[in-house]
């Protein structure tokens, strides 16, 4: 660990009240909208194949699984956009300290994110949405395929981002600040890269998880549409199981690496109290004394949240892996139906679980070895704190219920409820050549 670079504020300290405060609201805002994030990840990859599939077969089906499952990623991401505005404005107002001291590094990988997701990614967005039957079918195509590639590109600069927090490199100290030295090494460090693969893989298993749950639902429900969420749970499940052991591998390759950046973090997870005490008196004679380890119960509870959801999911894949190829089986099983719908939860739950490992294993620490937490928050007062607390957690509870229930409610309905795409009046009158749709 390097040496740490004090920041240079004039700002009053903070109560501990108002960093208690500030750390909750950031949690709680920040494990929302990564809920939004996980589903539109995974769905609009689903939504790209199926769509390609369609236009390379003209298989009315598969146009009607793109609409329906697309109508779906549309309104999560809807919703989900909100809250992500939300998240940026939380390090102007409740986490100035970090702006001044490491803004001028971590602040480029967040100002890309802001152009690639609010104008490539929304711009191509609006333009697949209302394309349908006006845009030439590979142009169509061409765009959710831009969309998917943005949100990717979304994702990899925030990780940019976290990973610089995460282990911060490519720097160096100006005036008691940080400012980018190396962007190679920022680009490519390696908190960044590994977890980047690990969170697309997560997000195509909850995408998966979803799209094989509301399946299960109507086929229980002794559906009309048989042959749609046939295919559509075989579908969710052909990218579930395979999703699930990507996924594991990705976070697997990131221990070692862990452990050479984060040792405290890594040492908590396994329990070593030795090497926490080394660590600890280490910590101290650097730093001075003070509270330098993370809280190791904390640690713990949220990977063995993480990798029990995952063994639950894994073995309720491998089962379902074999059971979709029996026709009879995916119509009538109704017990692997609750299963599947009772499953839906698990990967949010699972993605929630290994967001808190990563953040609070980093724990005292900001930017890691180098800003406190404490060093980070805004100087404001307590009750204020309180207050945007409330106001924000009252918004974001809102935004989750009314998104997972227009998602419910669409998803109930099935496929012939679905407006995304539907022939427009003007098109029905006056129809394209063929060639389009």
């Amino acid at each position: 660990m390097t040496t740490r670079a004090i920041p240079s504020a004039d700002a009053r300290p903070v109560s501990s009240e108002t960093l208690d405060l500030a750390r909750l609201q950031f949690a709680i805002t920040a494990g929302a909208h990564f809920l939004f994030v996980a589903l539109t990840l995974g769905l609009v990859t689903i939504v790209a194949c199926l769509q390609t599939r369609a236009t390379l077969t003209h298989s009315p089906i598969h146009w009607r699984m793109t609409r329906f499952w697309g109508q779906l990623y549309v309104i999560n991401y809807a919703v989900g956009i909100v809250t992500g505005i939300v998240m940026e404005f939380q390090f102007g107002m409740n986490w100035s300290g970090l702006g001044h001291f490491a803004g001028n590094v971590f602040g480029a990988g967040l100002a890309m994110e802001t152009l690639v997701a609010f104008f490539l990614e929304s711009t191509f967005l609006g333009l697949w949405i209302f394309g349908w039957h006006r845009l030439n079918r590979w142009v169509h195509l061409a765009l959710i395929w831009g969309i998917t590639l943005t949100a990717y590109a979304s994702a990899y600069w925030i990780l940019v981002t976290n990973g610089f927090l995460q282990n911060p490199v490519g720097y160096r100290v100006e005036d008691g600040s940080l400012v980018l030295a190396d962007l190679n090494a920022l680009l490519t460090n390696h908190s960044a890269i590994l977890p980047f693969f690990h969170i697309l893989c997560g997000a195509l298993v909850t995408g998966a998880f979803v799209m094989a749950g509301v399946s299960a639902f109507h086929l229980l429900r002794r559906t009309t549409e048989q042959e749609f969420f046939v295919r559509s749970l075989r579908i969710g499940v052909a990218v579930g199981l395979p999703a699930l052991i990507f996924t594991a591998s990705f976070g697997g390759m990131q221990f070692a690496p862990m452990g050479e950046s984060q040792p405290a973090k890594l040492a908590s997870y396994v329990g070593d109290q030795q090497e926490l005490d080394r660590l600890e008196g280490e910590l101290i004679g650097q730093f001075g004394p003070g509270e330098h380890l993370p809280p190791q119960e904390w640690v713990q509870t949220s990977a063995t949240l993480m990798l029990a959801s995952f063994g639950l999911m894994l073995m309720l894949s491998f089962g379902s892996a074999l059971l979709m190829w029996f026709r009879p089986v995916v119509l009538r099983f109704r017990l692997w139906h609750v299963l599947l719908i009772a499953a839906i939860p698990m990967p949010f739950v699972a993605m929630l679980a290994g967001w808190v490992f990563r953040e609070v294993g980093r724990q005292p620490w900001v930017v890691y070895g180098l800003l406190r937490v404490e060093e980070a928050v805004s100087p404001i007062s307590s009750g204020a704190m309180r207050g945007s607390l409330i106001v924000f957690s009252v918004l974001f509870g809102l935004l989750v219920l009314v998104n997972y229930w227009l998602l419910a409610r669409q998803a109930a309905r099935g496929p012939d409820a679905v407006t995304l795409g539907s022939v427009p009046a003007e098109t029905r009158r006056n129809p394209l050549p063929p060639a389009t749709f």
